[in-house]
């Protein structure tokens, strides 16, 4: 009989309508089983009133004979979303305890979806990181090898997925942040096109580029997710594009003969370890399997995407941050002197050292004599990689790559050397940077058995053709399906 936690979200969905389970039943499992692996700091927090009270909720609509995909469905959202039923701290003792009077808007959609909420998820502070090690509240541990980081900054929520603590959970996106986790952790995860999910209830990172998007085991679940995470949001969000919500499991099974790949040549050059070449490469050849066409394509501007984003992302960062100074909420120093002093203290003690640094990098790019030397430069380049990408979607249909140039490091093995660190998002942030879809799945494994994940990047609204190939590509293989050892 199949566990509980090995069920896929389509799979629980359909237990779930056949009154094969109950919500409440789903959502005890699951909570149980947070409980039995929290050693791997996942989750930050849990209210399991609250989760009860929501799937005794679905329990009803069930009954009723709703038929919405997601009725009684647990899942798990990453703690950059406010919430009111769980604190939302963003990974940062600057909002220790904090609790929101209201729930972010994906959060909100979701729960209307019929969704059940398990918790909050562990994060890098304020999205800052890539490996989840910048949380204030410790470090998130993969499954897979529990000395190795688990990819960031929703480093939780792919541990959560990874070592069966929730079917699904939420994750943002600003360079990387879901695709790299997943890649990691050997799930599926996909950012759609900029502006498709609304940002209300987001703590800012970096605003023309943090998105929402889902994280599960397979490109239907993500598919079922982001069907209910998307659409406009004009009353709360600025940057919410006026498109419909749309049904992105309706393309799932089509064929992909014909489809052209494009590969770039870019993204197989030096640093590239050879064990995630092998993984790649055999997963080009299985498309090629099934219908699909390689093409060689060129992203010339892709080594300047480093420093492009390391000067846009820090430049909004400085100004979204700038509202935590300890006057209206979240932490404030005990001893201080006057205003200025407190606001001092207060960031001082509230920001860990890389939002600290971001911090002062984005100040800095934006002062007086510097920010058209840097900002303003880094703005136009941003344009220029953007008109890369549609180049390239000339000669196309789909990108596809390595999400990173190796598996997962081991925990604090880039210690001092935050560079590292951005190094490894070399290929993640062109997307980001032109504000496309873009996903990772899992094709195989490398160094020390850790998962690789093959990036799949597509044009603008472009997610249910990605979601189809990525589809596509499980229907042949299981490395979706394969699960670390002792998360039985």
């Amino acid at each position: 009989m199949t566990a509980l936690h090995d069920f896929t979200v389509a799979q629980l969905a359909g237990e779930l309508k056949a009154k094969k389970v109950s919500a409440v039943e789903a959502a005890k499992h699951f909570l149980a089983r947070g409980r039995q692996h929290a050693g791997l700091g996942a989750f930050l927090a849990t209210n399991e009133e609250a989760t009860l009270a929501q799937a005794r909720s679905a329990d009803q609509r069930l009954a009723a004979g709703d038929a919405a995909p997601l009725v009684g469905v647990p899942i798990a959202h990453k703690d950059i979303f406010v919430t009111r039923d769980f604190p939302s701290t963003a990974g940062s003792k600057m909002l220790e305890g904090y609790r929101s009077p209201f729930d972010a808007t994906v959060v909100r959609k979701l729960a209307e979806a019929g969704t059940v909420n398990l918790g909050k998820l562990n994060c890098d502070e304020f999205a800052m990181g890539s490996s989840n090690e910048n949380s204030a509240y410790g470090p998130v541990k993969n499954p897979w090898d529990t000395s190795r980081i688990p990819g960031g900054s929703s480093g939780g929520s792919a541990v959560a997925v990874a070592a069966r603590m929730a079917p699904a959970a939420t994750g943002t996106d600003t360079g990387g942040s879901i695709r790299q986790p997943a890649s990691f952790c050997g799930i599926t995860g996909i950012k759609p096109t900029y502006g498709r999910a609304s940002r209300y209830g987001m703590i800012a990172y970096a605003s023309s580029l943090d998105q929402a998007g889902p994280m599960a085991r397979t490109a239907e679940d993500c598919a079922l997710l982001l069907s209910a995470i998307c659409g406009p949001d004009p009353d709360r969000d600025s940057t919410s594009l006026d498109v419909p919500a749309e049904d992105f499991s309706r393309s799932l099974g089509g064929s992909l003969e014909g489809l052209r790949i494009g590969v770039p040549r870019e993204f197989f050059a030096e640093g590239v370890t050879a064990d995630v070449r092998s993984a790649i490469e055999s997963a080009l050849q299985q498309y090629e399997k099934l219908g699909a066409k390689r093409v060689e394509i060129s992203l010339p501007r892709t080594e300047l995407a480093i420093p492009v984003y390391y000067i846009i992302a820090p430049a909004e960062a400085s100004s979204n941050l700038s509202r935590f100074d300890g006057v209206k909420f979240g932490h404030r120093a005990k001893q201080h002197g006057d205003l200025l002093d407190m606001y001092r203290k207060t960031r001082a003690e509230g920001f860990g050292d890389e939002v600290k640094a971001r911090i002062m990098i984005g100040t800095y790019v934006l002062s007086h004599g510097y920010y058209d030397a840097y900002y303003l430069q880094a703005q136009k380049i941003r344009r220029l990689i953007a008109d890369d990408f549609q180049q390239a979607f000339q000669q196309c249909d789909v990108i596809a790559g390595p999400v990173a140039p190796s598996v997962a490091w081991k925990l604090g093995e880039h210690g001092g050397d935050p560079v590292a660190d951005y190094l490894a998002d070399i290929f993640t942030l062109p997307g980001s940077l032109a504000g496309l879809p873009g996903m990772s799945i899992p094709v195989g494994f490398g160094a020390g058995g850790m998962p690789v994940g093959l990036q799949l990047l597509g044009n603008y609204f472009g997610e249910a053709k990605l979601l189809n190939v990525a589809h596509r590509f499980q229907q042949a293989t299981d490395f979706h399906l394969r699960k670390p050892e002792g998360f039985q």
